[in-house]
This record gives structure tokens, C-alpha cells and sequence, in this order.
């Protein structure tokens, strides 16, 4: 295995197998993928730092295995940050898990040459001590039933703008990178986001009952768009904005402008590469400027 050693902002780094290619489809390679996220760490960290990270690995490309991964490496240097935390229903009867935090560009270094690809992090963040603090960001995941997409997503995303906004709440939208898109709205009312963002979803789907389901049941899903307001409880995760997907080209969850979701008319214009996005905030900054801290 051939590894290049790096310095990063003072830290000592071993990069290894910088020509493997991770996206066939495309030829996109490991070094495209530390270069993506050493170009993005400017917007990306703020939205990083704090949280406990959940990575995706692919270190055969997009088209092998995959794994989550929760628990800090054996391997991790010494300098990157880990919080011990408590794991509740751990499928691997772990009383607690050694989560790493990403806060500085060598940590993001050191995970995109695990290839991790994915990066998900939860709605809170934790103190300087490592302890969790309540919720921050309130979200509603966005899935679509086929043969409905991500223009469906547009409608039901701009009916939560409009509901939210009446409850004092400013929402910015992002894709998912994949078929759907997200919702972010600051949160500072309390550790009960869930109980708040289902009524809204249950109060959107009486209303608009042949777009919009908000139960979990997938038959009930074709042709409506699911909102997911379960990603509201404190163990889930969400793909980071500015993450890398594993789709069959090196797409990412972009932030994205209203006047996008607004003109929006086919799913092609709100799906982007790495390129597209390094090409989007050198013209408009982080769009999810509002969510960081």
C-alpha cells in the first residue's frame, strides 16, 4: 500500500491508495475525494463542530461494502477529539460508544482517507466537557414516493416554510444528495423537537392528503412525499450539509435557495456533483450560514 505523508494545519497525516477510484461511473478518486473535502472544510466544519460523527465507510468504492461507523477507530491520533457517550440500545450491547468529533480540517483529513464518504452527525451538539446539550436544529427529512421526486419535495418543503414561519422559525432547505431533500430550522425550545415537528407534519398531511404522508408505513408512500420528523429524536443522525453521497457520481447534500425550490420543475436542477458545489459557494457562500453556531 503506498502512503504519501502530509502535513495538514501542523498535524502529521499518512494519505494512502490517492489513485484508488471510489466512483467507477465517473473515475472520481480518493485524492478527488480529500481534495472535495479539503476545499468545502471552510462552509463544512462550522456545521461539523460539536457533534458526534457517524461515518459511512466505502474503502472498496461505491460499489462494495459499506459499513457505519460510530465508535472512534483504534487507530485515531491522539489529537482528534473523542466524547465518550452514553448508548442506549446499541445493537452491540455497548453501554457507551467513543464518538469522534470533527472540528478542525485534519480530522476531516484523517476520515476522508478512511473513505469516509458520508458524514452524519444529530441535531445537537456537545459542551466543551463532552456533555450533550438539547437539541439546536429542528429537521423534517423529505422522502418521495415514486413515481413523486424531489419537485414534490420543493412543494411540501415551501408549505413548511410557510407553517414554520408563522411559529417565529426561519428554515433553510438542502438536497440529500440522493432522491429527496431536508429541512433545517434553528431550534432553541427545549428537548422536544419531535413532538413539535410531528403535529406540523400530521397538520400538513390533513391538508394536503394526496402530496403529503407522515406515517413510516412505505405502501403509504407512493406518489406522496413522506416527512420524516422522526430524525428529530436525539439518536438519529442526518447527512451533514456539504457531505458526499455514494451514488452512482460523487453527488452532494447541497444548500439550496428558496428562489430554487421555487422554480424548480425537474429533479435534474437540483441535483449536484462535488464540482458543482465548490463552483456554488465560491459564487454564493454557505447558504446554511444561518444553522451555524
Amino acid at each position: 500500500m503506498k502512503r504519501v505523508p502530509v502535513q495538514v494545519d501542523g498535524r502529521s497525516l499518512s494519505l494512502s491508495n490517492l489513485d484508488k477510484i471510489l466512483y467507477p461511473e465517473t473515475g472520481f478518486t480518493k485524492a478527488e475525494v480529500l481534495d472535495y473535502y479539503s476545499r468545502i472544510a471552510p462552509v463544512l466544519l462550522p456545521h461539523l463542530r460539536g457533534r458526534p460523527l457517524t461515518v459511512k465507510r466505502y474503502p472498496n468504492g461505491v460499489t462494495g461494502s459499506s459499513f457505519f461507523e460510530k465508535n472512534a477507530p483504534g487507530h485515531i491520533p491522539g489529537w482528534i477529539r473523542v466524547v465518550t457517550l452514553p448508548s442506549p440500545g446499541s445493537t452491540k450491547n455497548r453501554e457507551t460508544i467513543d464518538f469522534a468529533v470533527i472540528e478542525d480540517l485534519p480530522t476531516l483529513v484523517f476520515y476522508a482517507n478512511l473513505a469516509a464518504l458520508e458524514i452524519h452527525v444529530p441535531m445537537w451538539r456537545v459542551d466543551p466537557e463532552g456533555n450533550p446539550h438539547d437539541p439546536d436544529t429542528l429537521v423534517f427529512d423529505l422522502d418521495p414516493g415514486a413515481p413523486a421526486t424531489i419537485v414534490d419535495c420543493c412543494r411540501v418543503a415551501l408549505l413548511l416554510r410557510e407553517e414554520l414561519g408563522r411559529d417565529g422559525l426561519a428554515a433553510c432547505p438542502k438536497t440529500s444528495g440522493s432522491k429527496g431533500m431536508q429541512l433545517y430550522a434553528p431550534w432553541d425550545r427545549g428537548p422536544e423537537p419531535a413532538a413539535y415537528a410531528k403535529e406540523l407534519a400530521r397538520r400538513l398531511e390533513a391538508r394536503q392528503p394526496d402530496l403529503i404522508v407522515s406515517v413510516m408505513a412505505r405502501k403509504a408512500r407512493t406518489g406522496k412525499v413522506f416527512i420524516d420528523w422522526s430524525q428529530n429524536n436525539p439518536a438519529k443522525t442526518t447527512v451533514a450539509p456539504y457531505s458526499l453521497r455514494a451514488r452512482e457520481t460523487p453527488t452532494v447534500s447541497t444548500p439550496l435557495s428558496w428562489e430554487e425550490l421555487e422554480d424548480c420543475d425537474s429533479a435534474e436542477r437540483l441535483s449536484f456533483t462535488a464540482a458543482d458545489v465548490l463552483a456554488r459557494v465560491e459564487r454564493h457562500g454557505d447558504l446554511f450560514a444561518p444553522l451555524a453556531p
